[in-house]
This record gives C-alpha cells, structure tokens and sequence, in this order.
C-alpha cells in the first residue's frame, strides 16, 4: 500500500469535503454536517492543522485539528475532527496513519493536550481516554475522550470551536 500523509493543499478542499461527507454518511450518530465543520473551521483560520491521506495517489482520508477553549484558561489544547476515510477503505490501516501523524503535528505545535467526541474502543490504542474533570456540553462522559500531551491536568467546561455547530 502506497499511502502518503501530507498537509493539505487548496487543490484538496472539494476531495476532503466529499470523502468526508461518504465516511459519515452512513453513520446513525452522525447529523452528516462533517464536511460544514471543516470548511468552517478552514474560514475562519482555526483549522491548525488538516492533514490529507494519498493512497497511490488517490485522496483517500482526513484529519483536522482546531484549538479549543477550557474554563479553567488552559492554553494549547486541540479538538480533533473530523476524521474521516473513504468507506471502501476503512479498517486498512489509514486513519491509524492519520491518528499518529495528526497527534505528531500538533505536538510539534507545542500541543498539550488533545480532546475529541468518539469511541473509547478504537481511541484508547492513541491513549485517548475518559477525563471526569472535563466536560463538554450535551455530550455524555463516556464519549468525550482526553489525550494529555504534558503533565498538565486542565478541568472544566470545554468550548469546541463554534464551527462545530455548523449546518450546510
């Protein structure tokens, strides 16, 4: 498998938008509004980093990261979403490529910390896992993961970034 993982480019914005929209199409806990977020994030200057996956030359993956805000005034924790793969492809291996590489990109960025909505099955092989002194509004615990990058330990509201709440 020839898979390459590169930041994007303008030339990808359609691609990522469509292979994001056929990842979560299908997907009952989703509200299909993926492709929204990223183009709001990518307006607005908060998408920190969007990393595209290649496989022979073909776009084939996503993955976004944009800060977040905490109540307590931490500083330099990412959200990361959506990632996304194409179908067809799922369960080969390239969001694992994704993961290692988006979570490389944002500690090189001085990272402390990482915060996404998802499953503890597939995120606890990153370390990502349940923090009770974080929360996120609307979201049940049990989904709201944590991914110390440092030894600080932040608590308190969570604030994604408002392009999260994007529609069409």
């Amino acid at each position: 498998m020839n898979l390459t993982i590169r930041p994007e480019t303008p030339a990808d914005i359609l691609t990522i938008a469509d292979v994001t929209r056929r990842a979560f199409e299908t997907l009952a806990i989703s509200q299909h509004t993926e492709q929204f977020i990223i183009a709001g994030l990518r307006a607005a200057g908060a998408l920190s980093v969007s990393l595209v996956a290649e496989l022979d030359g073909s776009l084939v993956g996503h993955i976004a990261f944009s800060p977040v805000e905490i109540s307590d005034g931490s500083t330099g924790w990412f959200g990361l979403g959506p990632i996304s793969v194409e179908p067809e492809l799922q369960n080969r291996g390239i969001g694992t490529r994704l993961m290692h590489d988006g979570l490389n990109a944002i500690r090189q960025l001085g990272a402390k910390g990482c915060l996404l909505v998802g499953n503890l099955k597939f995120y606890s092989r990153f370390g990502f896992r349940n923090e009770p002194a974080l929360t996120l509004e609307g979201v049940p615990p049990e989904v709201f993961l944590c991914l110390a990058l440092d030894t600080q330990k932040p608590s308190g509201q969570v604030s994604f970034h408002p392009a999260f709440f994007a529609q069409g």
